[in-house]
């Protein structure tokens, strides 16, 4: 059972000023690691869809600098407001753009971004929308651009706990709106290469995937030069 889109939008609405309160203390130390694993470098364009309430925005403005440029996109309008706030309070909000809009359909030029970052947002996506979302992922990243998603996982140790979520998101999904998936294996499946990965175990498991948008040459997907040399 997923939210409709006008559901997810009126839940983050209402629980946007509460949102820290609610999960700042689970997902601040995974959105950290995952951004470290971005690694995003002084000039440089990153993408964070899904931007909540703006921590991570925060950090990567502050990180390409004044000669970069960060973009931010969320469903939720209370969210927005709520980050606005907080640029303006940390003096980056001239770095940052937001918008609010729908990750299947991004409004951003055609390899326009280094960077894309996604925390805790795939997950909230139905089954059949996630390569919708990738693969506009892939369209406005450059060729060589990167991609880190963090989220709850399938991989990993399945207990009481993991049980339970399940099984409260599937009967309860506007308390539970996301649940577990297996990140690291849809984003290969969307023609990105997976180039690093962690796993965690916290109340649920965890996956920060990085991946890069490989160069299509005839038709299909290489990994180097010399693979498609020894493929010739």
């Amino acid at each position: 059972m997923m939210l409709s889109r006008a559901e997810t939008k009126a839940l983050y609405d209402k629980i946007s000023k509460v949102y820290d309160l609610l999960s700042e203390h689970t997902e601040g130390p995974v959105r950290e690691a995952g951004l470290r694993m971005l690694a995003p470098q002084p000039g440089e364009t990153v993408l964070e869809i899904g931007f909540g309430t703006g921590h991570a925005l925060v950090w990567l403005a502050r990180v390409v600098g004044i000669s970069g440029k960060v973009q931010g996109i969320d469903l939720s309008s209370g969210m927005l407001a709520v980050t606005e706030s907080l640029l303006r309070r940390e003096g980056v909000a001239e770095q940052v753009e937001l918008r609010t809009g729908d990750a299947a359909d991004l409004p951003y030029p055609a390899e326009s971004m280094d960077a894309v970052f996604m925390s805790f947002t795939l997950e909230l996506f139905d089954t059949p929308e996630i390569p919708v979302v990738l693969a506009q992922c892939r369209r406005v990243l450059r060729t060589g651009g990167r991609i880190v998603v963090v989220g709850m996982s399938k991989e990993g140790e399945h207990g009481m706990i993991y049980e339970t979520y399940e099984w409260t998101h599937r009967h309860f999904p506007n308390f539970v709106d996301c649940r577990p998936i297996l990140i690291s294996q849809v984003i290969a499946a969307a023609g990105f290469e997976v180039t690093d990965k962690q796993n965690l175990q916290i109340w649920v498991p965890m996956e920060i995937v990085r991946a890069e948008k490989r160069v299509p040459r005839s038709g299909r997907f290489v990994d180097s030069p010399q693979e498609d040399h020894g493929a010739a």
